[in-house]
């Protein structure tokens, strides 16, 4: 699982991790990933790289609610 580290920065917004890691297969990246999935899970923000999430779209697209499609 992957948190935020350090708390916040200097305009008091959540830090983002320096490194990414996917909840999934553990790829490591750092900095931003813009095609990188994160996703809102109990409280905790988990990151799937794009291979991941492309992998299993279908599964995380059946999560939400009608709402969304």
């Amino acid at each position: 699982m992957t948190s935020p580290s350090g708390g916040s920065d200097s305009d008091g917004s959540a830090a983002e991790p320096d490194t990414l890691v996917c909840a999934r297969c553990g790829t490591r990246a750092e900095g931003p990933q813009p095609t990188w999935t994160c996703s809102l899970e109990n409280g905790d923000r988990q990151y799937f790289c794009d291979a991941c999430s492309r992998e299993n779209l279908r599964a995380i697209e059946g999560r939400l609610d009608s709402a969304w499609w």
